[in-house]
């Protein structure tokens, strides 16, 4: 992890109160008048798996990094929680940080929450950050799956469902400390938060034609070795996506942030210059 040190708990957030009595967790670094970067985490994570972007696009970028309801520091609220409702979430921070104007960008559930952004409020986002995601539809399958999957973590928590994903999520060969980190915040994760999202994200629509339309540049980033959304994903949504950019991280799997930060930072500052 070079010069990044990991958490090893979650820390004390900025606490903002957004409507529907929600109270939003979140970190931010860098001054007030920089360029804002807002990221949005993946399932089941929490704000801290951006530490190693907090750490090194500050001072450069306001970068500002929620936890999602449901996970982190963040409200617990039970039952569904479809991508809109995070996406609205994510606006009402926005608001009360006096964020008008950003980049945004997300991994894997989070980029679809950025993907919901950009259907909701596109006219306040000046670029996108794309990892490891995907903008198709669930299938029935899928949906089933993740219903299914949403009763075993309340029935069971989250640490067996950890143990048995941690190496689809991060490489086998990617540092302990990273290993550790990525399996830490699985297991912190509240299973009504967790299955909350993952009943949502059952429902979640098509977003390819959003996209197709979407006219600002975009930052595509996968892992070359990630198996949940492959490479072969991320070069279709970029032949889809005319201002777009494509960058595979060699040696990283579904969280190239953490896995390869250098790497994975390199690829957004030089994105960021020309956004």
């Amino acid at each position: 992890m070079a010069d990044v040190l990991l958490p090893d708990r979650l820390p004390d957030p900025r606490p903002a109160d957004v409507p529907d009595g929600l109270r939003i967790g979140y970190d931010e670094a860098g001054p007030a008048d920089a360029p804002p970067l807002v990221l949005i985490h993946g399932h089941p994570f929490d704000r801290t798996m951006w530490t190693p972007q907090l750490a090194t696009l500050a001072p450069e970028f306001r970068v500002i990094a929620p936890d999602l309801r449901g996970y982190g520091a963040s409200t617990v609220v039970p039952g569904t929680t479809p991508l809109d409702v995070f996406a609205r979430d994510i606006e009402a921070l926005l608001d009360r940080l006096g964020v008008q104007r950003l980049v945004l960008g997300g991994l894997s559930m989070g980029g679809q929450i950025v993907m919901e952004c950009v259907r909701l409020f596109g006219d306040r986002v000046t670029g996108l950050v794309l990892a490891d995601t995907s903008p198709v539809a669930e299938t029935d399958e899928g949906r089933a799956w993740r219903r299914a999957l949403a009763e075993r973590l309340l029935s069971e928590g989250m640490k067996p469902y950890a143990d048995e994903v941690l190496h689809k999520m991060v490489a086998p060969h990617s540092a302990p400390e990273v290993q550790d980190h990525v399996h830490r915040m699985m297991c912190g994760t509240d299973p009504e938060g967790a299955a909350a999202a993952l009943r949502g994200r059952a429902e979640r629509p098509d977003y390819r034609a959003l996209l197709a339309r979407t006219t600002v540049p975009t930052l595509l980033v996968v892992g070359a070795e990630d198996a949940y959304t492959p490479v072969s994903e991320a070069e279709a949504l970029h032949a889809a996506l005319p201002h777009s950019t494509l960058r595979v991280i060699e040696g990283a799997a579904h969280m190239p942030n953490l896995e390869r930060p250098q790497e994975f930072n390199s690829a957004v500052r030089g994105f960021l210059a020309g956004a």
